[in-house]
């Protein structure tokens, strides 16, 4: 899966295969259409060299089309975050519903195992949109369906007696960082660990860190 798969991957499962046939394109194509062009030059170029002409003219869309979707670059960036976030937490899910429900170990090793294999997969529309692009409002940094999704698997997962979560929202968050620190560290360091042992540390990592029931 090449940078920026696994947004296009959502939009395959959104789109009808009749779209390309009209000449005039549906605004929510349209609003794809500037994301993805985006994207590529915020990739290539970087944000700050990318300038609102550059995007429209790669979409071949209006400046005036521009701003119907986007009041600014920056809402832009936001709604790029947003794409990357739900298409990861779509794939995410994907691969934990097909496991048991009372499978808790596995579908806490599949949830890891997903989210690193997409991390390194979609690393530079990851860097683009996260590393160098932060929201103002600290309360807005901080909201992620991810860690959502995390803290609910853990309280189920208490509630049914495979673990003991006491903090299940602090943990999610701590258990997301130290994904995330983990592979970005990886990226600084590629001779640290291999690909396998990382998920394999992580994983055990996971399991210690939300005590594990014995039965």
């Amino acid at each position: 899966m090449a940078s920026g798969d696994l947004c296009r991957y959502m939009l395959s499962k959104n789109t009808p295969q009749s779209l390309g046939k009209s000449r005039t394109k549906p605004a929510d194509v349209r609003r794809e259409e500037l994301m993805d062009a985006g994207l590529g030059l915020f990739i290539a170029k970087g944000i700050v060299a990318t300038s609102i002409d550059d995007i429209v003219t790669a979409a071949g869309v209006s400046k005036g089309g521009f701003y119907h979707h986007f009041a600014s670059k920056d809402a832009l960036l936001l709604a790029l975050q947003e794409r990357y976030i739900i298409a990861f937490l779509t794939v995410l899910i994907e691969a934990q519903s097909s496991l048991p429900e009372d499978d808790w170990r596995g579908r806490m090793d599949a949830w890891l195992r997903t989210g690193i294999d997409l991390f390194f997969r979609e690393l530079p529309t990851h860097d683009v949109v996260f590393h160098e692009y932060a929201p103002a409002d600290r309360k807005e940094m901080n909201q992620n369906p991810v860690v959502d999704h995390m803290e609910d698997f853990l309280r189920a997962g208490t509630q049914a007696g495979a673990w003991k979560a006491e903090h299940p929202r602090l943990l999610a968050v701590m258990l997301f960082n130290a994904l995330h620190g983990a592979c970005d560290e990886v990226v600084l360091s590629p001779d640290l660990i291999d690909h396998n042992g990382l998920i394999k540390t992580l994983q055990d990592f996971f399991w210690r860190a939300v005590s594990p029931v014995e039965k």
